[in-house]
């Protein structure tokens, strides 16, 4: 019998150093990235002869090298202790290797800037020599690349470009415009690094005379500003007696977005021109590329401020001229998902689009004439590996077997398509240059990931990880199980269900529904999982979860749905889900509650606010209260702007329901956040307050979104179970 506020659960076999002994599973156990996280590889990187690739040793001190055919240890890519030369680095956090596969751009003492942005002091190692050259002595570096012969480095410094020779020692800036919370040069703005993940926009055309780039001219952005408290997750949070203003460019929703144009600088001439192309004021550039024979064909993405019209071109970066060589519309809004699928190659490019109802790869050359439809069928490819040069064979992923499931998948010159792996779960794979070999990432709801080596045509050569310590230790942890749900319309949706420890079918448990369900995202997956939701199973509680209107990987008409109306569509069909699992005779139908992350947060909140909301209590963390108050990139991409959808923001802001809010609510959010911000939660509680209501309210002073700093997330959720006791 579940212990109203117990923490630890029932043991379970885990393998020890001396053999099989009793583990019992805490809360740790769970939410614990250090803890509850499986065992993984290192990341590999192929190397230029296709026949290996390079993976950084367990004591981080080198960067082997291993053959795909047999899995062994074949040689020395770089080694801390095998430098030669006056400058040596005692540590490295990360490395590239330069296309030719000369030359290791290394890396150490980052620190962050955004989620995924960072500035490191960076070097080059000559792999022949043994030796290591500073990019640059006079400050951190951000976003650096390595030109394809490894001789030179492009990086950003104070908003401005630099490339250092590494060849005569030079240092020499290109651009000189750049100024803070102004003018950037070669790296992103927030939006561009959040809502499309770019993070440098830099690119070295094939033949390394050319360096494109994207200036963001952010002058007229709006800037965001909040109080930097810091933790103590920090050195001495006790001396600051005041606290620091944190201030950059954030485009709220209406407002304007940084103003970009693509440029090039030639090494030759060292000057820059500007291309010739029709971007507008508040047109978006969310990738560009070289490509073509030589690679000098640079490839320019543009994209309307709607969101629902993409043009290509195709541009001479020496002369300036560009051709536009392919276009696309949609009534709702084109998926970045889609779009940032593509891939140039010497004769042509392949991209996957939507416009069939559902996403696929399809093949055109320079000229934009299509070539070919790779894929074709009711169902998504969700990831695309390239082609082999030499068979003609496409690889890709695909939701073959359903929208949970990620198969590997192979389109052979024929177009005939064939699974290389046909469990259900989630399958991935990363390449070899050659696309000879693969290393596959195996999971599903019931097994820890796996990860082996596999050839082209999906015959398993060996295995490198399988976890089954792991899986021993967690072997009577709650498992999801998948179902269909029926929403408001009677439409199928995507579930699963998380029995309690100890499951008794005779007993009544309260029931916590969790969700994020924004647009084009998805929860119910078929992979393995192992976090604080699992931990509240433990506890007692019946989870659950259904992927309502607007998420991924289902038709294009299913996720088109909620457009301009975010929110409303996902709230019925998350309280249709709730009402299913309250009817189930294990449930207790008096005791419901929701949470959410983020978009989840926010859903948390339309719940409780709904008229007919069945939730008794609901947890909010992070969420977005009004779109009115998050950025442009995401929030008009479904809504349009405030000024075209008026109607749609009212309609679709939390703070419009807080009268109906009847069960209890615990809103929390961290104050550092830099995307969802804290006023967000403030404002919320705010309009509660005048209404006098009662809440709960728990503030992370100097954390961001993600709660990933000081192991945060064993204490949130032990806060979630004891709030969910309490009011439960």
């Amino acid at each position: 019998m579940r212990k109203k506020n117990a923490i630890v659960i029932m043991s379970v076999l885990a393998l020890s150093g001396t053999g099989i002994s009793a583990y019992p599973l805490t809360v740790e156990d769970y939410c614990d990235l250090s803890v509850s996280a499986p065992a993984r590889i290192k990341d590999v990187t192929p190397l230029p002869d296709g026949e290996s690739y390079a993976a950084v040793s367990e004591d981080h001190r080198s960067i082997d090298i291993y053959s795909y055919k047999t899995g062994k240890k074949t040689g020395v890519l770089f080694s801390i202790d095998g430098q030669k030369g006056d400058l040596k680095i005692s540590e490295f956090e990360g490395y590239e290797l330069s296309a030719n596969g000369r030359k290791l751009l290394l890396w150490n003492d980052s620190r962050k800037i955004y989620r995924h942005s960072f500035t490191a002091e960076y070097y080059v190692y000559d792999i022949m020599r043994s030796t290591v050259k500073r990019v640059s002595s006079k400050g951190a570096q951000r976003a650096a690349t390595i030109s394809h012969d490894g001789r030179f480095v492009a990086y950003e410094r104070d908003n401005n470009i630099f490339i250092s020779s590494l060849d005569y020692g030079t240092d020499n800036q290109i651009t000189k415009d750049g100024a803070k919370n102004k003018v950037i040069n070669g790296s992103p703005d927030w939006s561009y690094e959040e809502e499309f993940g770019m993070v440098s926009s830099m690119r070295w055309s094939g033949d390394d005379n050319v360096l494109a780039f994207i200036r963001f001219d952010e002058t007229d952005v709006p800037e965001y500003s909040f109080d930097n408290y810091r933790s103590y997750c920090d050195g001495n949070p006790e001396e600051d007696v005041y606290p620091s203003s944190y201030k950059y460019k954030y485009p709220l929703a209406g407002y304007p977005n940084a103003v970009v144009s693509v440029n090039a600088y030639d090494l030759d001439n060292r000057v820059i021109k500007k291309m010739d192309l029709p971007i507008t004021s508040t047109d978006y550039v969310p990738s560009i590329e070289f490509g073509g024979e030589d690679g000098n064909r640079l490839m320019v993405m543009v994209l309307n401020h709607d969101q629902n019209h993409l043009r290509l071109f195709s541009v001479n970066p020496l002369s300036t001229v560009g051709k536009q060589i392919y276009t696309e519309s949609s009534d709702a809004w084109l998926s970045p998902q889609s779009y940032q699928m593509v891939d140039y190659d010497k004769s042509g490019f392949v991209i996957a689009s939507e416009k069939s109802g559902y996403r696929h790869l399809y093949r055109y050359d320079y000229s934009g004439a299509l070539r070919r439809q790779i894929t074709k069928g009711d169902f998504n490819v969700t990831a695309y590996y390239g082609q082999n040069s030499t068979t003609g064979a496409y690889y890709m992923q695909t939701t073959s077997l359903g929208a949970i499931n990620r198969n590997i998948a192979t389109v052979d010159s024929n177009g005939v398509m064939r699974l290389l792996n046909d469990e259900e779960g989630t399958a991935s794979a990363d390449f070899s240059g050659n696309h000879s070999y693969y290393v596959m990432t195996y999971s599903s709801a019931s097994q820890a990931p796996q990860y082996s080596i596999c050839s082209s045509k999906g015959v398993k050569l060996h295995d490198l990880e399988l976890n089954k310590g792991y899986m021993a230790k967690y072997a009577d942890a709650p498992r999801m199980e998948f179902l269909k749900v029926k929403n408001a319309e009677g439409e199928d949706m995507d579930a699963y269900i998380i029995k309690p420890s100890g499951f008794d079918p005779s007993k009544k448990y309260p029931l916590l529904m969790y969700q994020y369900n924004g647009p084009d995202s998805q929860q119910v997956l078929n992979r393995w999982r192992m976090e604080g939701i699992f931990y509240i199973a433990s506890q007692g509680y019946v989870v659950a979860c259904v992927d309502g209107r607007g998420t991924g990987n289902r038709s294009r008409k299913w996720a088109n749905s909620v457009y301009k109306r975010l929110g409303q569509l996902e709230t019925l069909d998350q309280i249709a889900g709730a009402r299913y699992f309250a009817s189930l005779p294990y449930v207790d139908s008096a005791r419901l509650a929701c949470f959410g992350w983020s978009y989840g947060g926010y859903m948390t909140l339309m719940e409780l606010g709904a008229s007919d909301s069945p939730f008794k209590a609901g947890v909010s963390m992070a969420p977005v209260t009004d779109w009115r108050f998050y950025d442009n990139v995401y929030t008009e991409r479904y809504m349009l702007t405030p000024g075209q959808n008026r109607s749609g923001y009212e309609m679709s802001s939390a703070m419009r329901y807080t009268s109906g809010v009847k069960g209890r609510l615990l809103i929390m959010s961290g104050t550092s956040d830099d995307n969802v911000h804290f006023y967000n939660t403030l404002k919320y509680a705010s309009k509660m307050n005048s209404e006098g209501k009662l809440f709960d309210m728990m503030a992370y002073a100097g954390f961001e979104h993600s709660l990933g700093m000081c192991n945060a997330r064993v204490q949130l959720f032990r806060k979630i179970l004891d709030f969910l006791n309490s009011n439960l």
